[in-house]
């Protein structure tokens, strides 16, 4: 795979020799806002393409001129297919991408702050293992108004022309510049790992791993592997071509695995990709090799399982107590609400509800009853079995009333109060003893969760990124428990034996779960975007997506 990194001559602050007027061009470029939004940077091998982006990648203004600089991102893509492409760029620039069409998407529609004007880097498109279908890519990302593209491609390549094609697109041609290349000096070419082997592909380049899955260049009948040798196939054709349910697995939690970190953190991310139809040595190994991070999987469900069913796309997430103790609730986007047992997920009925619409919150009262928040912000009691004390009946009723007028954008509860967060940034703790509010955030409360400790908390989380505990009667805490430049997406807070936790995801698809009295940050990435996350009275964390659903333990939690 060609190098990004620029030759000797260049220095961080100058651009190489020979290139000092295309190096301006770019730099006009940049900063010309007429100028199209894609720059093409063309030329014959040796002629100092990539090291000219690389250059751009680092160049700043000038010592004494502070200025704040447009993000670049380099990306190189040699050997690349779209897919890993997909996942690289979309990680860089803090959203969550499935597919090449979902980066454009979120691009185009990501509340993220950095991700806007960012400026991609792209280099070696030429040598690309799909350039073809990253070159599509490449003219569905010129069309989003927020993104800057600089491409490399090697002259006499179709990839120039056809991004010529319809569009306005600046022109850097390199060709005069061209350093003699040995036409008979063979690429350097990186073995491939056995792509059935656990261990394999959670310590080769993921890159790498991604584009054998995606072409089916695949190490057949290696030392090591599990499957043995398999007939040549493209991928789907057979089930040997699955390398025992790893390949699924691979695309089910793909961005996740490409990013830069540990083989260890990679396995317990391959192995919560796992379905239940995979190859039973696939999950010891990947568990061995997953003893050096910070997670214990307890069990995962994945679309497609049956033993137990997958219980569906997760919108919403609730752990219940009191007579539902040990249950969890999951809402899907239809607005139904499935009843999950805690130690594996097996079906323990429906939530018997008649709310219209999605559901986009729920909150699980100790007494039984389940509060639950409608795409419209009003707010639903589903009574559980016992009966409700009078007072509770009356203030439910309040907040519903209040809910009608002044829509809510989350919700909580916990004994003898309701909590719901609105659209302007404030928090209302709605309790017996009257209302308590807070202006907790610069724009939408996305979730709110309330703990019922020694001094109960409110934990809150916007579309500013911030995560914030309150307690209601005092001001809420000057700094934020956790800040990103991305939106929350969905927050859980509760008391467990080893004192209050509290798990926030983001709109990136980072999830993190905080010890709000002190003690380690613990991350979490499944790799598609996250809906929901909860935390169980015992400390487990669980993940939901539109196809799975996780349980994560802290290894500081277990036996």
């Amino acid at each position: 795979m060609p190098s990004a990194t620029p030759s000797p001559a260049w220095d961080g602050r100058r651009p190489a020799t020979g290139t000092e007027a295309e190096a301006t061009a770019l730099l006009g470029w940049l900063t010309d806002p007429e100028a199209p939004r894609l720059c093409l940077v063309t030329g014959a091998p040796g002629s100092g393409k990539t090291a000219l982006l690389g250059w751009l990648a680092r160049h700043g203004p000038r010592a004494g001129r502070p200025r704040r600089r447009t993000p670049r991102v380099l990306v190189p893509l040699a050997g690349q297919s779209v897919l890993g492409a997909t996942w690289t760029i979309a990680d860089r620039l803090g959203v969550v991408a499935r597919s090449p069409g979902d980066l454009v998407h979120a691009l185009a529609t990501s509340d993220a702050r950095p991700a806007g004007r960012a400026v991609l880097l792209l280099t070696d498109l030429h040598a690309a293992a799909e350039p073809a279908a990253l070159t599509d890519l490449i003219a569905e990302l010129a069309g989003v108004g927020r993104v800057r593209l600089v491409v490399e491609a090697r002259s006499g390549t179709p990839a120039p022309a056809t991004l010529r094609t319809d569009r306005r697109v600046a022109v850097v041609d390199l060709d005069g510049d061209a350093e003699p290349v040995d036409p008979a000096a063979p690429e350097r070419e990186r073995p491939l790992p056995d792509l059935a082997d656990p261990v394999a592909v959670c310590t080769a380049d993921p890159l790498l791993v991604t584009t054998a899955y995606v072409t089916g260049s695949a190490a057949a009948g290696l030392p090591g592997t599990l499957d043995g040798p398999e007939p040549p196939a493209r991928p789907g054709e057979n089930a040997a071509e699955d390398h025992g349910g790893l390949r699924a697995a691979w695309m089910r939690a793909g961005q996740s695995l490409c990013r830069e970190q540990a083989p260890s953190h990679r396995a317990l991310v391959l192995l919560s990709a796992l379905g239940d139809g995979a190859d039973p040595r696939l999950r010891p190994a990947l568990a061995a090799l997953a003893e050096g991070s910070p997670w214990r999987l307890r069990w995962a469900r994945h679309r497609g399982d049956l033993t137990p069913p997958w219980p569906g796309p997760v919108t919403v997430l609730g752990t219940a107590g009191g007579p539902l103790e040990g249950t969890l609730l999951v809402g899907d986007r239809t607005g139904a609400v499935r009843l999950l047992h805690e130690a594996d997920a097996s079906p323990a009925g429906r939530l018997a509800h008649t709310v219209p619409g999605r559901v986009t919150a729920l909150a699980p009262a100790p007494d039984g009853t389940v509060l639950l928040l409608d795409d419209r912000g009003r707010l639903h009691a589903v009574r559980g079995a016992a009966p409700r004390a009078p007072y509770l009946e009356r203030l439910t009723e309040a907040v519903s009333a209040t809910l009608a007028r002044h829509p809510g954008t989350a919700l909580a509860a916990i004994a003898g109060s309701v909590v719901v967060g609105d659209r302007l940034g404030s928090v209302h703790a709605f309790g017996l003893r009257g209302l308590h509010q807070a202006a907790s955030h610069s724009g939408r409360v996305t979730a709110v969760s309330a703990v019922d400790s020694e001094t109960p908390f409110v934990c809150s989380g916007g579309v500013d990124g911030t995560v914030r505990l309150w307690t209601p009667g005092r001001d809420p805490r000057p700094a934020p428990l956790a800040e990103r430049p991305s939106p929350v997406v969905s927050l859980h807070a509760t008391e467990t034996p080893h004192g209050p936790l509290v798990a926030a995801a983001w709109a990136d698809g980072l999830v993190e779960l905080h010890r709000p009295e002190g003690g380690r940050t613990l991350s979490f990435r499944p790799g598609p975007p996250v809906r929901a996350v909860a935390v169980t009275g015992a400390g487990s964390l669980l993940i939901g997506t539109d196809e799975s659903l996780i349980c994560l333990v802290p290894r500081y939690l277990s036996p």
